[in-house]
């Protein structure tokens, strides 16, 4: 048997690569070290600015040789990265290594010590993971995100006022429009999109146990706790004053679980067309070439629907297992956070690729609109709700002596099928006033969606 060595273990590093490529960028391993080389870089440039440590500033050529390491890391950095690592058996250290190797080819051999000075890896570690989990969400997830959103939205325009029979517990029950129905997951997506667009993503800079034990020995006249804040600040994140070994991770278990309802949303939006399309209420639209079942020839399968359910539930078993561990860690430090947090992308990951597979499903199907009519009009029994209501407001208005009208109604439609005829002797029959009667008279199953058209175009 032969064997098929360094082939890509998951899916989304081998089969669903280029989908999920733009979050290669920085959520990978080669994008967590070049953040480490990032903050690694620009915590000695800060230093030097603010004469810490006794220290001159660096010329502006040398900063810009120095950030060079970070703008030119490529498949030559992460090779001599892991090399190092290979030695070292500790990622940070390789990584401040990396840099004091490359110093003497800059002209600053003269500053090696001053790499990773007053360091612990965790104040590397957790400032390059907000950043690169800052950037992999607005750069690549919230923009793939949003388009889907929109996506929803133009077809709830679309569908604003194309009637639909709504199912409540699977039942016939009150009409609806397919636009309004859309409207909702797009109003619910919304909302979830703002608390991810309104994120902080927090960041310490404190050593070893949060109390800058070694920074005030080293430099006793220095604020470092104002030195800590304009740092984390200038890197765009927040900063957290308070902290042990480890910034607490609460920030990610927030962002984690609202991506998580985001997915569990997007999900229902799954199984609801899933369920549309298997009613007929939505067709697929057939692509030539496309094969839908391998012995069935007349199928069109909903796979995006079905793909995307199957990765929204991975990517929220990753994010729901990273938001409830990372906020757990004992004492001071341990190292668990270190292997979950190598799995961000994975949960980001299935997620993109589910949002991925929605948008191609949701541009493969059409509104099927004669079926949706020949449904409702199946279904004149919905009516008896406003027949029952309107009996109700007669009665209190004093215009009816009719006793019980819910279940005059019930008697008259509960697991029955009737059709137009008979609501409409039913009707002509009942004690009310005339101008109530013509209102009822005139009522159709596809005319019954009270403010379905105009709350579908509600933003």
């Amino acid at each position: 048997m032969s064997t098929l060595d360094h082939q890509p273990l998951s899916p989304l590093d081998g089969r669903y690569q280029r989908v999920v490529a733009p979050l290669g960028e920085y959520l990978s391993e080669a994008g967590l070290n070049r953040a480490r080389v990032h903050i690694e870089v620009e915590w000695l440039i800060f230093l030097t600015d603010n004469g810490l440590f006794g220290t001159s500033p660096l010329t502006s050529e040398q900063q810009d040789a120095l950030r060079a390491l970070v703008t030119d890391f490529d498949e030559t950095s992460v090779r001599e990265l892991a090399a190092l690592e290979a030695v070292k058996k500790h990622d940070v250290k390789s990584v401040e290594v990396f840099i004091r190797e490359h110093l003497p080819a800059l002209g600053l051999a003269d500053r090696a010590e001053l790499v990773h000075i007053a360091c612990t890896s965790e104040d590397i570690n957790n400032l390059s993971y907000a950043v690169i989990v800052r950037d992999a969400v607005t750069q690549v997830w919230l923009p793939k995100a949003r388009a889907v959103v929109d996506q929803i939205t133009e077809l709830a325009e679309r569908y604003a006022d194309v009637p639909l029979l709504s199912h409540t517990h699977g039942q016939p029950a009150t009409p609806s429009t397919a636009g309004k129905e859309l409207a909702v997951f797009a109003h619910r997506l919304r909302r979830q999109i703002a608390r991810v667009e309104g994120q902080e993503y927090l960041g310490k800079f404190n050593g070893a146990t949060g109390t800058y034990s070694a920074h005030v020995v080293a430099d006793p006249n220095a604020d470092w706790p104002d030195v800590s804040r304009r740092f984390v600040e200038g890197l765009g994140l927040t900063w957290n004053p308070l902290t042990t070994q480890i910034e607490s991770h609460d920030w990610q278990a927030e962002l984690y679980s609202t991506v998580e309802h985001f997915n569990g949303v997007l999900h229902n939006l799954a199984t609801d067309f899933w369920t549309y399309i298997s009613m007929g209420y939505f067709h697929q639209i057939p692509v030539a070439g496309e094969v839908g079942s391998s012995t069935m020839p007349h199928k069109v399968n909903p796979i995006r629907f079905e793909n995307a359910e199957a990765n929204l539930e991975l990517s929220n078993a990753v994010l729901g297992s990273l938001a409830s561990t990372l906020i757990t860690s004992r004492m001071q430090r341990d190292l668990t956070d270190s292997t979950t947090q190598r799995n961000i992308g994975v949960g980001f990951g299935h997620s993109l690729l589910a949002l991925d597979n929605i948008a191609k499903g949701l541009d493969s199907v059409e509104l099927a609109d004669q079926v949706l009519l020949d449904d409702l009009d199946e279904n004149w029994e919905v009516l008896a709700e406003p027949i029952q209501t309107v009996i109700r407001a007669e009665v209190a208005a004093g215009r009816s002596q009719i006793d019980d009208p819910y279940t005059l109604l019930k008697g008259l439609t509960r697991g029955r099928r009737i059709g137009q005829a008979e609501l409409v002797e039913f009707v002509e029959g009942l004690d009310i006033g005339d101008e109530a009667k013509q209102r009822l008279l005139a009522l159709r199953p596809e005319t019954y969606t009270g403010l379905a058209e105009q709350l579908a175009h509600l933003r």
